[in-house]
């Protein structure tokens, strides 16, 4: 019941925190941003979207599709003009490739983590081949290049990218799937090579998302475009237009993102 309490609390704050930015952009005709917020803080943010819609928004990530995002309230065609996210990327690499470890997203968050700085402050860590690309707030940049040296055994070096349109594109995996109907139950199912039962736990559990929203409606109906976040899984998304086989199934493409 603590928990549960606490939890409440914490999504209360963050309702007054996206009222609060909202009223201060729209009264004083600034720009307002948030932190980098999670899924499930997204969420929160959905619930109260048409209350704060008013203020006008965006969201931002630093590149298309990221998971963490930030918002920024104000509407730019209404205030004249436009203002950037506090967004950059810092690129961390090993001082030596031969002697590096073999790195993982949750290696270099905890690093991060274990300088003392605020997870808001932090977007996503696209991690692979022992380095990693981060998203962060500006104002927290210089304090991570500075501070951060080693990962796991690994020492590292950081930079800022200076060129965003420099960085690597993560190639998904491309797979063709058939499925009996566009239930976004079973097309996570099969996207996962899972049962049924084990991908209605996710829902249960609320640990699938469409959109960047909380989805609990497992027989909800995914269209072309839409993307799926299953936490522990990854992420897809629906490329292709159903069609259907000669034995009745409906054959679709879908991205599939580690």
């Amino acid at each position: 019941m603590e928990r549960k309490n606490s939890n409440e609390k914490e999504i209360q704050q963050l309702k007054n925190r996206f009222r609060d930015l909202a009223e201060k952009s729209f009264r004083q005709g600034i720009f307002t941003f948030t932190g980098f917020l999670g899924l499930s803080e997204q969420d929160v943010f959905w619930q109260e979207e048409r209350g704060l819609s008013h203020a006008g928004y965006c969201l931002g990530g630093g590149y298309d599709g990221a998971d963490r995002v930030m918002i920024r309230f104000g509407d730019s065609g209404e205030l004249g003009y436009e203002v950037p996210f506090p967004i950059v990327c810092i690129h961390i690499q090993p001082l030596a490739q031969k002697f590096a470890d073999e790195l993982s997203h949750r290696d270099f968050l905890g690093a991060l983590m274990n300088l003392g700085i605020e997870r808001s402050t932090i977007g996503d860590i696209k991690a692979g081949e022992r380095q990693a690309y981060l998203f962060c707030q500006d104002s927290i940049a210089a304090f991570i290049c500075e501070n951060l040296r080693q990962v796991k055994h690994t020492h590292v070096k950081c930079a800022v990218v200076e060129d965003m349109g420099s960085l690597p594109e993560e190639e998904p995996l491309t797979v063709g799937i058939q499925v009996q109907s566009m239930r976004v139950d079973g097309v996570l199912a099969k996207v996962y090579n899972m049962s049924r039962e084990k991908s209605l736990d996710l829902f249960r559990a609320g640990k699938v998302y469409v959109n960047g929203r909380l989805c609990e409606n497992n027989s909800r109906q995914l269209e072309t475009g839409e993307t799926v976040n299953a936490r522990g899984y990854g992420k897809f998304v629906l490329t292709g237009r159903p069609r259907e086989t000669r034995k009745g199934k409906l054959a679709v493409e879908v991205a599939v993102y580690q």
